[in-house]
């Protein structure tokens, strides 16, 4: 963080807060994206088995995102919602 000499304290302590909030929203999300990746690939495969496994540590990956403030409640939603409707159509036979 590069600091000038005429800026106000409170405004350089915004900064510094705003660059911790980045990095904590950053990791959480990384952390989601990851999972989803995971899921997606496995659905794509067709692979019910892993899908069950992977499935509750998805859902809970999306809900830890939205009660820290990194997804909209309606988005977290979205996400669940779709990946539990390919998550049932592979789970039980069809194509997703």
């Amino acid at each position: 963080m590069a600091t000038i000499k005429g800026t106000k304290k409170q405004a350089r302590k915004r900064h510094r807060q705003s660059l911790e909030r980045r990095m904590r929203n950053r990791s959480v999300r990384t952390r989601v994206r990851r999972q989803m990746r995971l899921m997606r690939a496995a659905l794509a495969e067709g692979d019910a088995k892993k899908v069950q496994e992977l499935l509750p540590g998805t859902m809970s990956v999306i809900d830890v995102g939205w009660r820290k403030g990194v997804f909209h409640r309606n988005s977290a939603a979205r996400y669940k919602s779709r990946m539990m409707r390919q998550a049932n159509a592979v789970i039980s036979g069809k194509e997703a």
